[in-house]
C-alpha cells in the first residue's frame, strides 16, 4: 500500500454537536496544507460568520497562497488575515481572500449547530 503525500484525511469533532470528515489536499495551497497537517491536532474555539462560516484560530501564521474569493459549499480554507481554518457552509464571498486547502467530505450539516465558543478539534485520521 502506497501512502498519498498529497492528500491527508482529517477529522473536526465539536464539542456537544458532533463530529465531520474532511480532506486536505496539497493541491490547492501546498505550504499551507502542510503547515496545517504539521500542526494537527488543533484545538480551538469556534466562531461563525454569517451563518454560512464556521472559523477558528489554528496559529500556522502563512500568508496568501493562490488565494481567491470564490469559495463552494463545503470548502475548508485558510484565512491569512485571521491565521484561521474556515469550512464553509454554503456558497459564499468571504470577508477576504482565502487560501482553498480541502473540502468536507462527510457530515457538513454538523457545522449548522455550532456555537460561537463551542470548543472544535481537528486532526488527521
Amino acid at each position: 500500500m502506497t501512502e498519498n503525500l498529497s492528500r491527508f484525511k482529517v477529522k473536526f469533532t465539536v464539542q456537544e454537536v458532533g463530529e465531520a470528515e474532511g480532506e486536505l489536499n496539497r493541491i490547492y495551497a501546498p505550504r499551507t496544507v502542510e503547515a496545517l497537517r504539521d500542526a494537527l491536532p488543533i484545538s480551538s474555539r469556534a466562531n461563525v460568520w454569517q451563518e454560512k462560516e464556521v472559523y477558528f484560530n489554528v496559529g500556522i501564521k502563512k500568508g496568501l497562497e493562490k488565494a481567491t474569493k470564490d469559495i463552494e459549499k463545503a470548502t475548508i480554507a485558510y484565512w491569512p488575515i485571521g491565521d484561521a481554518l474556515c469550512v464553509f457552509r454554503d456558497k459564499i464571498e468571504p470577508y477576504s481572500e482565502v487560501n482553498i486547502v480541502g473540502k468536507v467530505t462527510k457530515n457538513l450539516e454538523m457545522f449548522s449547530r455550532v456555537k460561537r465558543g463551542y470548543l472544535i478539534r481537528v486532526e488527521l485520521v
